[in-house]
């Protein structure tokens, strides 16, 4: 019994120079602009049996401006970044330079006094490894990059430290197929016509 988990990275709402850690922002009007522009190759991955998102207001918006109708999953919110949610990444290093010398050096650390990313990557595993497996069943998800970074690392078995080195783009798409525990990257040839 496998099953096919496409994850879509919901649409930026500010610019990359704004982003905040943990944002909640809501999807602006650009952002709305690229999910219309997106959505002639993301609009099929709505025909999944199973429609998820992150709970986050950009992904909510996102699923919804595509037509998915996604049901929010708690399990795939973005790392807790405790004491450091709402700031800049220049921000917290231009106060605690050691501090996120810390946390990009051990994915154990958590020195913001939220979440390590060991742990957040773990949560997001856990909940990739309890989708039903219908064999052949398709499930899409609408979720933050982070979030699919962390699904990434985890699908692959790849060491934490790997998920500074995956890029997610806003729109972007991936597909995990497998079970609980054993999951292969599926990279989809692109659609012409």
């Amino acid at each position: 019994m496998h099953v096919r988990v496409s994850l879509v990275a919901a649409a930026r709402s500010c610019s990359l120079l704004a982003e905040r850690f943990d944002d909640d922002r809501p999807l602006d009007g650009t952002g709305l602009r690229s999910v219309e522009l997106a959505a002639r190759g993301l609009v099929p991955l709505g025909a999944a049996g199973l429609r998820y998102c992150s709970p986050t207001p950009r992904s909510r918006a996102t699923g919804q401006a595509l037509g998915y109708a996604p049901m929010a999953q708690p399990a795939l919110r973005e790392c807790d970044m405790g004491r450091w949610r709402g700031l800049t990444l220049a921000e917290v290093a231009a106060r605690e330079p050691g501090s996120v010398e810390l946390w990009l050096a051990d994915p154990r650390a958590a020195p913001h006094g939220g979440e390590s990313l060991l742990a957040f990557i773990s949560r997001i595993g856990g909940w990739l490894d309890t989708r039903p497996a219908d064999d052949g069943g398709a499930i899409v998800a609408v979720a933050e990059p982070s979030v699919v970074r962390a699904a990434l690392v985890y699908a692959l078995n790849a060491p934490p430290q790997t998920y500074w080195n995956v890029d997610v783009r806003p729109l972007s798409t991936v597909t995990l197929t497998g079970w609980s525990g054993r999951w292969y990257l599926s990279l989809q040839a692109a659609q012409t016509g």
